[in-house]
C-alpha cells in the first residue's frame, strides 16, 4: 500500500518559516539563561573546544644595568561544550487542524517556548534533569567555590555588604553583570527602607520599579524554572555563561507514529488510529563556564563567576 508523505511544501501552511524563526527567538527570550548568557558561534559538531587561560605571566625586576631578564610563560586549558538534544512532541487531533478558524499556532507556540526555556534554565541553573555530559550547574559550581550567602534578617548587608553576594563574585576576580532572582525577592526588596524609612527600590509609587543591585540589572524568571527553595538569587558575571547551538529548533510532523510514555512504556497515542498528528520540535545546544584564571583568585577550586543568595533553613 502506498504511503502518503507530508513534505515541507505540504506543511507550509502549518509551519511557515517565519514562525520557525519566531519560536527560536521566543525560546531565547523565554529562557533566562539564554537571555543573559553569551551566545557563541553555532557548533559544527557535537563537541566544541574552548581554550581558556589557565596560567598568568609573571614579570621580574632587573638587577642593575647588566642584570639578566627572566622568562615567563602562559598556559591555556581546554574546556569542551557538549551539545545535547532537547525535544518535545505535541499531539494534535486532525479535527482541530481542519478547523480553519482555530488559531493552532496561537496555542502551540507559547507552550513550546515555555517548555524549552524551562528545561534549559532548570538544567543550567540547578542541574535538574541535566544531561550527563554537561558540567555542574551554576548553583553547584558556586557552592563548591564557597560563593554562597545564607539569608539573615539584614537583606541589604547580605547582598551589598562585605562578605555579601556581590563581594563573593568580586573576590573571585569578576565584576557582576546581572542577577536572576526568585519572584519572592521582589517583595523582599520592596520592603527594604533607608534610615528615613523610605523605600530603597521605589521612590515613585506611580512609576514602574527598575530593580537593580549596585547598577547591576536584575530579572525575575517567570517560566517556573527558578527554585526559590534552593536560591533566592543568582548573581554574577554572565559573560562567563557561554552557550552554543548545534541545531536550531526544527520540526517534523508525525502522522503514523505511536507515542509511548518513556517511564511506563505504555502507549499514550496511536496517531493513525486516533486520527491525530504530532508536531515534534527538537533543538541541540551546550554550555560552559570558561572561568579563566585571574590575579584575584588563581585557585580554580575557589574561583566562581557566580554567587548564590540562598534562603535560611527552617528554624534559622
Amino acid at each position: 500500500m502506498a504511503t502518503n508523505i507530508i513534505n515541507r511544501t505540504d506543511l507550509s501552511g502549518l509551519i511557515p518559516e517565519p514562525v520557525t524563526r519566531e519560536i527560536i527567538q521566543g525560546v531565547t527570550q523565554g529562557s533566562a539563561v539564554l537571555q543573559m548568557g553569551r551566545r557563541l558561534p553555532n557548533m559544527t559538531s557535537k563537541t566544541q573546544v574552548m581554550n581558556v587561560l589557565d596560567m598568568l605571566p609573571t614579570a621580574y625586576w632587573v638587577d642593575g644595568d647588566t642584570g639578566f631578564k627572566q622568562t615567563t610563560k602562559m598556559a591555556w586549558d581546554k574546556k569542551k561544550i557538549y551539545a545535547e538534544e532537547l525535544a518535545v512532541i505535541v499531539p494534535i487531533p486532525e479535527a482541530v487542524l481542519d478547523d480553519a478558524d482555530y488559531d493552532i499556532w496561537g496555542e502551540v507556540k507559547p507552550r513550546l517556548v515555555e517548555a524549552f526555556g524551562q528545561k534549559i534554565d532548570e538544567a543550567v541553573l540547578f542541574g535538574v534533569d541535566k544531561p550527563t555530559s554537561w558540567r555542574d550547574d551554576i548553583v553547584t559550581t558556586a557552592t563548591n567555590a564557597g560563593a554562597v550567602v545564607t539569608a539573615t534578617g539584614d537583606t541589604y548587608t547580605d547582598i551589598m555588604g562585605v562578605g555579601g553576594v556581590i563581594s563573593k563574585v568580586e573576590e573571585s576576580g569578576f565584576m557582576p553583570t546581572g542577577a536572576m532572582s526568585a519572584v519572592k525577592m521582589r517583595a523582599i526588596l520592596r520592603g527594604l527602607k533607608d534610615e528615613n524609612g523610605q523605600p530603597i527600590f521605589k521612590t515613585d509609587m506611580q512609576g514602574s520599579t527598575q530593580y537593580a543591585l549596585d547598577g547591576v540589572p536584575m530579572i525575575f524568571p517567570m517560566n517556573g524554572a527558578f527554585d526559590q527553595a534552593t536560591a533566592l538569587m543568582i548573581l554574577g558575571d554572565f559573560k562567563q555563561l557561554v552557550y552554543a547551538v548545534r541545531q536550531d529548533v526544527t520540526y517534523k510532523l508525525l502522522d503514523q507514529a505511536t507515542i509511548i510514555d518513556p517511564a511506563t512504556k505504555q502507549v499514550v497515542y496511536s496517531l493513525a488510529q486516533q486520527d491525530m498528528v504530532a508536531l515534534r520540535a527538537v533543538m541541540r545546544l551546550g554550555w560552559e563556564i570558561p572561568n579563566p584564571v585571574n590575579a584575584f583568585q588563581p585557585d580554580d577550586t575557589k574561583r566562581s563567576p557566580f554567587a548564590v543568595y540562598k534562603p535560611a533553613a527552617a528554624g534559622e
